[in-house]
């Protein structure tokens, strides 16, 4: 058998610039970020989270009576089965949400009769209710923490309209459910990111979709990944005011300290979510009376691109969005699931399709030419 020849420029810590595979489910061209060819602007100005999704797993926008239909297919599966349900209101709820949120959509592969089956038809089965039941499942955790029972979700309303709902049990207002709808679009995917690449690397074994989620969310509960949006705003309410801000910033860099939030590995010219979310997050702060967190937030932004050239990323702005939106802030994470499950089933089956297992190597680093001796000679 011929020698495989390791390559030493392919070596990159963090496999920067290493092209994994080909896709077609979403770019990123300088500061461009595209899902199937429609750039996030025109996404989130014009178009809805259940429009996206189709978007996202048919490479194509739905026509009236098909968006009308994936509307109700998605109303249909968002309810939680109730044996399931009595079965989530046992596991302990005194640990991070997203390691209950992990444990929950393993567990719910027990309650899906296409859980083993692999293909096409089945997978668009189970990415359809895994993503109407995602917000679901996490508003039934924030309620079964706090001593109450889950809301059921209502059939003829939004995905968005619904997480809100379900989360408080009363009727939220419109244009906080648009808000939240647009950041759902927002996250809803972004090329190869870690837990998109720990979805594919899952599938590309041909491990059921329910697997490559569970490692989708294992990764994104790291915080260098989807927790970074509640480290902001521990990070804001740490600071605790403006005047304090410039200080924080000068201090950080001294120490060569990592702002969270700030900073990309692909965007170098900026992350056109956080533009997109700096609008809202100003918006939203001053609604609530609470003008601080966008004005200590600007300040931190501004002064890490002019001392540093670094911009926000995605996590940045919509902490405070969310904040300003009164969801608790360990749920931040979560809600990124709730959006970003519909990339990764779009990774996963775009996996299935063109499937050849994921194998790099490795570049040894490690003491040659050992040889073991008798323990009583060590």
């Amino acid at each position: 058998m011929a020698e495989v020849q390791i390559y030493e420029g392919a070596v990159d810590k963090g496999l920067e610039g290493v092209v994994a595979c080909t896709t077609a489910v979403s770019s990123i061209v300088g500061d461009t970020l595209n899902f199937r060819g429609y750039t996030i602007e025109d996404l989130a100005e014009n178009s809805n989270f259940e429009e996206v999704t189709f978007l996202l797993w048919n490479d194509r926008l739905p026509n009236k009576n098909e968006l009308q239909a994936f509307r109700s297919e998605l109303s249909r599966e968002m309810s939680l089965p109730a044996d399931y349900l009595k079965v989530l209101k046992t596991l302990p709820t005194n640990v991070h949400p997203m390691a209950w949120l992990r444990t929950a959509v393993s567990l719910l592969s027990h309650w899906d009769t296409d859980a083993n089956d692999n293909s096409p038809e089945a997978n668009r089965r189970k990415a359809l209710r895994l993503t109407a039941k995602m917000g679901t499942i996490v508003c039934a955790y924030e309620a079964i923490r706090n001593k109450r029972e889950p809301v059921a979700p209502q059939a003829d309303k939004s995905v968005a309209w619904n997480f809100m709902h379900m989360l408080t049990g009363k009727e939220p207002e419109s244009d906080l459910v648009k808000v939240f709808d647009t950041c759902l679009i927002l996250h809803a995917d972004h090329e190869l990111n870690c837990s998109a690449f720990a979805t594919r690397v899952t599938a590309s074994s041909l491990s059921d979709l329910h697997s490559a989620v569970v490692s989708a969310i294992g990764a994104l509960k790291g915080p260098l990944h989807g927790g970074a949006n509640e480290q902001v705003i521990l990070m804001l309410k740490n600071i605790g005011n403006i005047e304090k801000a410039q200080q924080f910033v000068k201090d950080a860099l001294a120490a060569k300290e990592k702002v969270m939030g700030i900073g990309h590995r692909v965007y170098k010219n900026g992350d056109p979510r956080a533009r997109i979310l700096r609008g809202i997050s100003e918006k939203l702060t001053k609604k609530i009376g609470e003008p601080q967190w966008y004005e200590m937030s600007t300040l931190i932004d501004d002064t890490m691109n002019k001392e540093k050239g670094l911009m926000p990323n995605v996590d940045f702005y919509s902490a405070t969005v969310y904040y300003s939106m009164r969801i608790p802030t360990d749920l931040f994470t979560p809600i990124f699931a709730v959006s970003r499950i519909t990339g990764w089933c779009a990774h996963a089956m775009e996996q299935y399709a063109n499937n050849r297992i994921y194998r790099p190597r490795g570049r040894w680093t490690g003491k040659d030419g050992l040889k073991w001796v008798p323990v009583e000679k060590r």
